[in-house]
C-alpha cells in the first residue's frame, strides 16, 4: 500500500505550496501540487483606471515585480496602440535584467542550494532534512561563504535597478509608452560599474558554484525531475523598436518545444483549466483573454487555488530550461534531453541564462542616446483591448486587458507557477512539478529532501499565483523544516 507523505508549507520558495505524494516501494507514484491561498488582483483591479495596472499588478509579489510590471506594460502598449521610443524599450530592458539578475542569485544561494550544502548548526541553516550532502569539505565551506557574499550582490543588484527605475522592488517609472526617467551619462556610467561587479560574481562565483554541485550529484539528478518535457517561452528582451507580434526580434524569441518539436507560438491556443482549481466550472478552458476570476472554495473536486494553464490542450513547463531549450541555446541542448529535462537541468540553465544575460547588457546601454525621450505620449481608448507576453524569471507570463468606458472591464494574469505548479486539468494531465515528481525516489519519508529538491529546481513563486489564506482546524504543525 501506497505511503502518504505530505509537505505543507515548501519552505524555501515565495510563498506557499502544498505537496503530497504517494510513494510505494521507495518511489513517488502519484503527486498533487496545491497553492492553498487566493490571489484576487484581477477583481481588485475591475473598474480601475488602466493605467494604474503596471502599478497595481506589481503588487502581486516582491520577488517578481519588475516582471508583472513589464508584462502590465506590455498589455497598455497593446492596448493603447503606442510604441515606446528607443531608450523607453532599453531601460525596461535594463530594469528587468539588473532583477534576473538578483532574483536567480537569490534563487540559487538563498533558496535551493541548502539542499546540497550544508550549512552550520544555527539559523538560517536549521532546522532542515537530512540528507546526502555530498560536497567535499573545503567546497562546501566555500559555498557557505559565498552564501553571505551573495546577499550583497542581491543588494547592488536591486541598486542597479534603481538607477533607471527609481526604486526597487516596486519601481516608480513604469508606464505605458515608455518610462517616465531620463537617460544620462552618469546613469550610464553607474550602470556599468555595477554590472562589472554582477558579472565578476557570476562567471567567478555563481557559474562555479553551479558546476561543483552539479559534477557531485550529477549521478543522481541529471535523471531526476523529468516533468511534462514541453516547454514555453513567450520571448525576452526586445532588441528592436519595429512591431514584433510574434515575438522575433527578442534576445530569446518566443518559441516552444512541444511532443518532442520544436515550433512557433499561437497565443490563441493559451487555455486555463479549473475542473480540480477552487473556481466555478463555468470559466474552464477559456483563453485568458475573456477569461474570469470567480472563486468556489468550497468546491468538492478542487485541490488548489492556481489555475491549469494549458498550450493546445498540454502541460508546457516554463523557466530558464524552457527559454534556453526552446531557443536551442547550445550548451542546453548538448546536454540531451534525458539531462537537461531534470533538477540539476533546470540549475544549470539558470545559471547560464544569468551570465548570458549579464554579457548581452552591455551592448544595450551603449545604444541609449542621453537627453533623448524615454517615453512616448498616448491616449486611452474609451473601449479596447490588450495582450503583454513577457518572461519572469520563473518563466512565461501573460497579462491581459478588456477596457470598457475608460475603465478596466477585466482584467486575467497567467504567472508561470500557474504553468508550473498547477493541478490537473479537465482531462486529468498532471501538471509538470506533479509530473516531475512522479519517480521520484524518496529514501527516508520523515526526511523527504528529493521531493523539496525536485520542486525548488524550478523556483516557485507562489506568491504570484496566489494571496489570501483561510487557516482553520486547532491542529498545530507537526513541525517546520526551512
Amino acid at each position: 500500500m501506497a505511503q502518504k507523505v505530505i509537505i505543507d508549507p515548501v519552505t524555501r520558495i515565495e510563498g506557499h505550496l502544498k505537496i503530497e505524494v504517494d510513494v510505494e516501494h521507495g518511489k513517488v507514484t502519484d503527486a498533487r501540487s496545491s497553492g492553498t491561498l487566493f490571489r484576487g488582483l484581477e477583481i481588485i483591479l475591475k473598474g480601475r483606471d488602466p493605467r494604474d495596472a503596471c502599478h497595481i499588478m506589481q503588487r502581486i509579489c516582491g520577488v517578481c515585480p519588475i516582471a508583472h510590471g513589464t508584462a502590465s506594460m506590455f498589455c497598455l502598449d497593446d492596448a493603447f496602440g503606442v510604441q515606446p521610443p528607443t531608450n523607453g524599450r532599453i531601460l525596461r530592458n535594463l530594469i528587468q535584467g539588473a532583477n534576473y539578475i538578483q532574483s536567480h542569485i537569490l534563487h540559487f544561494y538563498h533558496l535551493a542550494a541548502l539542499d546540497y550544502v550544508l550549512g552550520p548548526d544555527t539559523a538560517p541553516f536549521i532546522p532542515r532534512f537530512k540528507g546526502d550532502y555530498r560536497l567535499p569539505k573545503p567546497v562546501n565551506d566555500m559555498a557557505v561563504g559565498h552564501y553571505i557574499q551573495a546577499l550583497t550582490i542581491r543588494k547592488k543588484a536591486h541598486e542597479m535597478g534603481a538607477i533607471f527605475g527609481a526604486k526597487m522592488p516596486h519601481v516608480t517609472v513604469f508606464t505605458a509608452g515608455g518610462v517616465t526617467e531620463n537617460v544620462t551619462a552618469e546613469k550610464i556610467a553607474l550602470y556599468k560599474q555595477y554590472l562589472a561587479e554582477m558579472t565578476s560574481f557570476i562567471d567567478n562565483v555563481y557559474v562555479p558554484d553551479v558546476l561543483a554541485v552539479a559534477n557531485v550529484y550529477a549521478d543522481e539528478w541529471f535523471s531526476i525531475g523529468k516533468g511534462c518535457s514541453n516547454m514555453l517561452c513567450y520571448g525576452l528582451f526586445k532588441e528592436s523598436d519595429k512591431a514584433d507580434p510574434d515575438g522575433q526580434k527578442m534576445f530569446l524569441k518566443r518559441a516552444r518545444y512541444t511532443k518532442g518539436q520544436f515550433g512557433s507560438v499561437d497565443a490563441k491556443k493559451i487555455t486555463e483549466h479549473v475542473k480540480y482549481s477552487w473556481y466555478n466550472d463555468s470559466t474552464t478552458g477559456r483563453y485568458p483573454g475573456t477569461g474570469a476570476t470567480v472563486p468556489e472554495p468550497r468546491k468538492e473536486s478542487g485541490y488548489s487555488w492556481l489555475k491549469a494553464p494549458r498550450y493546445d490542450g498540454l502541460p508546457h513547463e516554463v523557466g530558464p530550461l524552457a527559454r534556453l531549450w526552446a531557443n536551442q541555446h547550445k550548451d542546453v541542448v548538448a546536454l540531451g534531453e534525458e539531462k537537461a529535462f531534470s533538477v540539476l537541468g533546470r540549475h544549470a540553465a539558470r545559471a547560464l541564462e544569468t551570465s548570458a544575460i549579464a554579457h548581452a547588457i552591455p551592448a544595450w546601454l551603449e545604444q541609449l542616446v542621453p537627453g533623448q525621450p524615454a517615453f512616448a505620449p498616448f491616449d486611452i481608448p474609451k473601449e479596447g483591448s490588450g495582450m503583454g507576453l513577457h518572461e519572469a524569471p520563473r518563466g512565461a507570463l501573460g497579462h491581459w486587458i478588456t477596457i470598457k468606458d475608460y475603465k478596466i472591464d477585466n482584467y486575467q494574469a497567467i504567472v508561470p507557477t500557474t504553468w508550473n505548479g498547477g493541478p490537473r486539468d479537465d482531462n486529468g494531465q498532471r501538471g509538470p512539478i506533479e509530473e516531475a515528481l512522479v519517480g521520484c525516489p524518496v529514501k527516508d519519508p520523515e526526511n523527504p529532501i528529493e521531493l523539496v529538491r525536485v520542486v525548488r529546481a524550478f523556483d516557485p513563486c507562489i506568491a504570484c499565483a496566489v494571496h489570501v489564506l483561510e487557516i482553520k482546524g486547532d491542529c498545530e504543525a507537526k513541525r517546520f523544516i526551512i
